[in-house]
């Protein structure tokens, strides 16, 4: 595979992190800037071709390289995975809150307080993967020790009955932990078949392009026939969309194609964190104007100013103290206990 491993970084992830946060961010511009113009255009419809594995392939790969640390010391996963994400929470929180809730707080910064608090407890907007990665992160260490199957097992069948409607808490943390546990699971119990599926995927380009084809070809029909979100189908679609996913990054970085992706995937946190402003923005500008009257473009447009301005910003501001808004300062940080043991360095990404 062409440049598999560089900066210790896997290039295939990071060609298929780049296809899930722009798909990610795509939803929210799309369905988004239809809801504000009353309207749909030709980009809808590609959103709906991805909601069967927009978050099912996201979650996955998010869970793969937690081997590495999960049975490593305890105080460095809790610090690097649960404490990491919690940082960026809380630190994007505030900042959304501040910006979109601005009157509340000039006017009732008791009520402002309010809406920060429950939303510590009730994630909602964006940032609620970043809250549940945290949440993922702290359960997958609580049941390292039980047998991957048999949770596996479980999650499945939790996730199997959670799509017939029987479970709704109403608590939206234990519905989509429900919902999409399964596929961080999987992605943490069975990277070893995941990273052996790129391998192969990569030698056969043809047999794998014709693979996909009939996955897209498929996944089309389920979608278009509303099959996709009843039970069992749910499930198999997720993980056969993250298997795509994960083919078509294996395929581009074989033939070190699109860096623009690979690019987008390695800084994916960045587009996460940061896209739900200047989205909104280009939103608000485009349905205010008119002045893009096709729907498909306009949605595209703030597709584009959604991916592109936070991978901008992350230019301009990576040589300031800025920089905290993306990188973990070291306050912030949980000091290592001192050990004589040497440190092992593994390939994260």
């Amino acid at each position: 595979m062409s440049h598999q491993v560089a900066n210790n970084r896997i290039d295939w992830v990071d060609y298929s992190k780049g296809i899930c946060i722009i798909l990610v961010v795509m939803m929210h511009s799309v369905l988004g800037y239809g809801e504000m113009v009353d309207a749909t255009g030709w980009m809808h419809p590609v959103v709906e071709f991805a909601k069967p594995f927009r978050m099912p392939d996201f979650f996955l790969i998010a869970g793969l390289f937690l081997s590495h640390s999960i049975m490593g010391n305890g105080r460095s996963y809790f610090d690097r995975k649960i404490v990491h994400f919690a940082y960026f929470y809380l630190l994007w929180l505030a900042i959304q809150t501040t910006l979109f809730e601005a009157s509340v707080l000039l006017n009732n910064p008791v009520e402002f307080i309010q809406i920060f608090l429950k939303a510590l407890v009730i994630p909602n907007g964006s940032l609620w993967f970043v809250h549940m990665l945290a949440v993922f992160y702290a359960i997958t260490w609580a049941v390292r020790h039980v047998p991957k199957v048999v949770v596996f097992a479980v999650v499945a069948l939790l996730q199997i009955i959670f799509a017939t409607g029987v479970i709704n808490t109403g608590w939206s943390v234990t519905n989509r932990f429900a919902e999409w546990y399964v596929f961080f699971f999987a992605g943490y119990a069975f990277a070893p078949i995941a990273f052996e599926f790129a391998r192969r995927i990569a030698k056969n380009a043809r047999v794998a392009l014709e693979a996909l084809v009939l996955w897209a070809v498929l996944n089309y029909w389920m979608v278009s026939h509303d099959v996709h979100a009843l039970p069992v189908f749910s499930l198999v679609l997720g993980f056969a969309g993250a298997g795509a996913i994960i083919g078509v990054g294996a395929l581009m970085a074989r033939f070190d194609i699109g860096h623009a992706l690979r690019y987008a995937g390695k800084y994916s946190i960045v587009i996460y964190l940061t896209f739900f402003i200047p989205m909104k923005v280009a939103q608000k500008g485009l349905a205010s104007t008119g002045i893009v009257s096709d729907v498909g473009l306009a949605s595209f447009i703030v597709l584009a100013v959604g991916v592109i301005a936070p991978l901008v910003g992350h230019w301009l501001i990576k040589r300031t103290p800025l920089i905290a808004l993306y990188e973990r300062p070291d306050w912030a940080k949980l000091k290592a206990r001192k050990s004589k043991t040497p440190k092992t360095v593994f390939i994260e990404s």
